[in-house]
């Protein structure tokens, strides 16, 4: 048999198995786009659009085995050209320099930052001596100190004095890019206050954009006015999306135990949430002999789970999580309407379809890739065990073994990415969910619901007080696992190509039909060996100047012991290093590592710096003088602003650099501009 009889043989084994390769490709190309180094022109993508056609009218002349090969180079090609549309789409001004001075807007959703303090989000922005075409379509505040001003509500406009800035890079090369998920969220500058919230207008009542803002914070403030504490919070968490009553050693505990995904309002929830619905609308219609009889049930139930998924969405804000758990739902739903099976792996694709071709740029985050990757592993799992008799397992053991296969096939599909974007391993996290998820299918989203039909007569507290006692098994579960010894391993970021090989792989073993998809176990194998021989840079420095990180037999060194915070803490994180910063700093100074790599802290530093020997790096946090440059490399403040967070590592001819600004390269979010201070 020829080479081309067996790709005509090998693709026609495919048939009926091709549409689930459709996302895939859609996602390469999605995925190739924010690889690119230089932001490609309009004429170029309007010339690969015309490539997109050319293919697409190719495939009806080629024969059957040749088609599919077109169209999935056109869906790549289409794949990039939706990004970048995307990318245009929601194109807004970046503030170029630091700001300070009186910030006016409307505030359009409230949150915590990591430092735990309270945050909003303003749209509708003024900026002093700022005209209307430079100013951000939203800035971000943190409220930070004692602030005896108003209190923040859905819609008011509010006016402060404010630092702002632009969006900052990665903390190192190749990091996360907060740059470009700033633009994608039209986040024009972030910054804090420190002055009283003054009330400029108050919320305009009529305006429909923020009226569902302003049901979920007084549905929120209902459950935490039943709810106290930690409790509260985690009930308004999971009905509202409201995160801002949880302490953060909660949210630690949750973390550390694998149980922080019960927070998000995702797939978990919206599924639980519509499979309540559906079971107790279907349980109704049988309790009569003529709406079990004559009426098709499962599509009315159906019907009235997609009614509730989507009062959920509407309540919980929206967000992208929810957005995609949503469609994941709703599509299995409308199979169930229409009487086709609802969990298969078309009906993934056909979710993941939609999510990419309305957000893109959420194929890069961790949850599109763990809800995905998780949805994929169970129905493929269970899938296969259709073919698999189990009348051996006695009846009331086969919910158990259920859950625990779901939890397991969830958690080992889910746990690479996790690691990767996290650099965490809950070591207990099995079991800690195991403790927990049960409950949330038994007893907290039932309450939950009760709650709601019972808030219209005021007795919601009957159904909050039931869900309280979920939620209070499952925080302390989240306690004691955390504080297990060993609870949490670390794991060093891996590179750009682990997990991409690690997808490719994975899908292959789950859609490819015949023995060629066991070609998926060696690019998975290939990508764990490339993550686990990868190396960290050996220096990092930070795009301030105000922290150096040197690699040592130890761990990595940092060369302060308070300040920079943020970036020493991801520093360790993607060494897999589980020291806090003062740790590290310990680790400065005593050894041959140390001898090419000075760093000077502040002005009296730099003062009493009398100069560099060749072949040192002298890293600065204030500009240093031309003349002490002259034997060594400098990198100093206004270095470091053309080239960003810097990494170096050694080489045959000496150290090799790499900057955040070339690995990032020339996009839309991180194009040049002017840094330097307004309205001082």
């Amino acid at each position: 048999m020829g080479l081309g009889n067996q790709l005509r043989d090998l693709m026609l084994r495919q048939r009926g198995h091709l549409f689930n390769w459709v996302p895939v490709c859609l996602a390469l190309g999605i995925g190739w786009y924010f690889t690119l180094s230089e932001e490609p022109s309009v004429p170029f993508l309007i010339a690969l659009g015309a490539v997109v056609l050319c293919l697409s009218i190719l495939a009806w002349w080629l024969p059957e085995a040749g088609a599919p090969v077109a169209v999935g180079v056109a869906l790549i090609i289409a794949g990039l050209i939706l990004a970048a549309a995307r990318s245009h789409a929601v194109a807004g001004p970046i503030l170029g320099w630091r700001y300070y001075g009186p910030v006016e807007g409307r505030i359009v959703a409230l949150d915590r930052s990591q430092s735990d303090a309270p945050r909003i989000t303003l749209d509708q922005v003024r900026l002093e001596r700022v005209p209307p075409s430079r100013t951000p379509q939203r800035v971000r505040v943190s409220l930070h100190g004692k602030i005896e001003g108003i209190a923040p509500k859905p819609g008011l406009r509010v006016m402060t004095t404010a630092h702002l800035s632009p969006p900052s890079g990665p903390v190192e090369p190749g990091g996360f890019d907060f740059q470009r998920h700033a633009w994608f969220a039209r986040l024009g500058a972030v910054g804090y206050t420190r002055v009283p919230l003054m009330g400029v207008a108050p919320a305009e009542e009529g305006d429909r954009g923020l009226a569902l803002f302003r049901l979920r914070m007084a549905a929120s403030a209902r459950v935490r006015a039943a709810l106290s504490g930690d409790i509260g919070g985690f009930a308004a968490a999971i009905t509202t999306g409201d995160r801002s009553a949880m302490s953060q050693e909660t949210l630690q505990d949750l973390r550390h135990s694998n149980l922080a995904h019960l927070l998000a309002i995702s797939g978990l929830h919206m599924g639980l949430l519509s499979g309540v619905v559906f079971s107790a609308v279907r349980l109704l219609l049988a309790l009569h002999p003529l709406t079990a009889m004559r009426w098709p049930s499962r599509s009315i139930a159906a019907g009235a789970a997609l009614v509730a998924a989507s009062g959920y969405l509407a309540l919980s804000g929206g967000n992208v999580a929810t957005e995609r758990a949503y469609i994941m739902v709703a599509v299995a739903l409308c199979a169930l309407m229409i009487g086709r099976r609802a969990i298969s792996l078309r009906a993934v694709a056909v979710a993941a379809l939609i999510v990419l071709i309305l957000r893109p740029e959420a194929l890069m985050g961790p949850g599109f890739q763990m809800s995905f990757a998780a949805t994929t592993g169970l129905v493929a799992v269970f899938g296969w065990l259709r073919e698999v008799r189990t009348e051996a397992l006695p009846r009331p053991l086969r919910p158990v073994m259920a859950v625990v296969l779901s939890s397991a096939v969830a958690g080992l599909a889910t746990a690479p990415i996790s690691a990767a974007h996290f650099n965490a391993v809950a070591h207990f996290g099995l079991v800690a969910n195991l403790l927990s998820v049960p409950l949330m299918g038994l007893l907290v989203i039932p309450a939950a619901l009760t709650a709601l039909l019972l808030a219209p007569f005021g007795l919601e507290e009957l159904g909050l007080w039931v869900m309280g006692l979920g939620l209070r098994w499952i925080l302390a579960v989240a306690g004691v696992i955390a504080d297990m010894p060993n609870a949490r391993g670390f794991v060093a970021s891996p590179n750009g190509w682990v997990l991409p090989l690690l997808a490719i792989g994975f899908l292959t073993l789950v859609l490819w039909q015949g023995r060629l998809r066991w070609s998926g176990i060696p690019m998975i194998c290939l990508a764990f060996y490339l993550w686990h021989t990868g190396e960290r840079p050996t220096v990092l420095i930070a795009d301030t100047g105000t922290l150096v990180g040197v690699m040592t037999p130890q761990g990595r060194a940092l060369s302060k012991s308070k300040g920079a915070g943020f970036i020493a803490r991801n520093w360790l994180e993607n060494d897999g290093d589980g020291a806090q910063q003062a740790a590290a700093a310990a680790r400065w100074g005593g050894s041959p590592e140390f001898r090419s790599i000075v760093h000077l802290s502040g002005k009296r530093a730099v003062a009493q710096f009398s100069g560099c020997d060749p072949g040192q790096v002298v890293v600065a946090s204030v500009p240093l003088p031309p003349e002490m440059s002259a034997n060594c490399a400098v990198y100093d403040p206004p270095k470091l602003r053309e080239t960003g967070a810097v990494a170096m590592s050694p080489g045959p001819t000496g150290w090799q650099v790499v900057t955040a600004k070339e690995r990032a390269g020339n996009r839309l979010w991180n194009r040049k501009t002017r840094r330097r201070s307004r309205g001082q």
